[in-house]
């Protein structure tokens, strides 16, 4: 099996795309914590690539696994700078506990796409849910709402974190046409089948509303 910096030199010069510092950005980095293991997933354009502490100390093993998994190559940096870079990484990760599996492992939109006027819909394993853009940037009324039509309760990040996200998702989102017959759809009339689920009304987290 060839190391990794030999496999990088080989995808090289077949002509893969090798990124800048400036096109390489990281949405975020999440450090698992639990049964005395740490375990770190990078989210990199959609992308979750799952790492161990050693696979992102060592550059050459970082770099291959994101273009294995992502399929772009990552700036080569010099040693002190990539070591500097690693541990600004890991000291801003959004740290969650692993449980029996990540909190969020298991939860991904398959599309967000814009109806116009502020409408949307979140596709999820076949499921079509509809949203405002009110809805969508609420962490608390995007999670009641794929609880209530989805039957999945997505992951509680921190607020700031949630607002990347979102923000992430909107900015890449596919258009859509309104259905026929819904171009004046008040927001109540586009979420008039969402049902009131009991006990979330009074359990917003601190600092947001529903």
């Amino acid at each position: 099996m060839p190391t990794d910096s030999q496999y990088i030199l080989e995808r090289i010069r077949q002509g893969c795309v090798t990124l800048s510092e400036d096109e390489f950005v990281i949405d975020r980095l999440v450090k698992y914590v639990g049964n005395g293991r740490i375990r770190w997933h990078v989210e990199l354009r959609g992308h979750r690539i799952e790492l161990t502490t050693g696979q992102i100390k060592k550059q050459p093993t970082f770099r291959r696994k994101i273009l294995e998994q992502a399929g772009v190559l990552p700036p080569q940096r010099s040693g002190a700078d990539y070591r500097r870079w690693a541990l600004d990484l890991r000291r801003n990760a959004i740290e969650l506990p692993w449980r029996d599996r990540p909190v969020d492992a298991g939860f991904a939109i398959d599309r967000l796409a814009s109806h116009g006027d502020g409408r949307w819909t979140v596709e999820y394993q076949g499921k079509v849910i509809k949203f405002t853009t009110t809805k969508l940037r609420r962490q608390v009324s995007f999670r009641k709402r794929m609880l209530a039509k989805a039957k999945v309760l997505p992951p509680e990040l921190a607020p700031a974190a949630y607002r990347k996200w979102m923000d992430w998702l909107i900015q890449n989102a596919t258009e859509a046409a309104p259905p026929a017959g819904e171009g004046s759809m008040t927001e109540k009339s586009w979420l008039d089948d969402l049902p009131e689920l009991a006990g979330w009304e009074n359990t917003a987290p601190s600092g947001e509303t529903d």
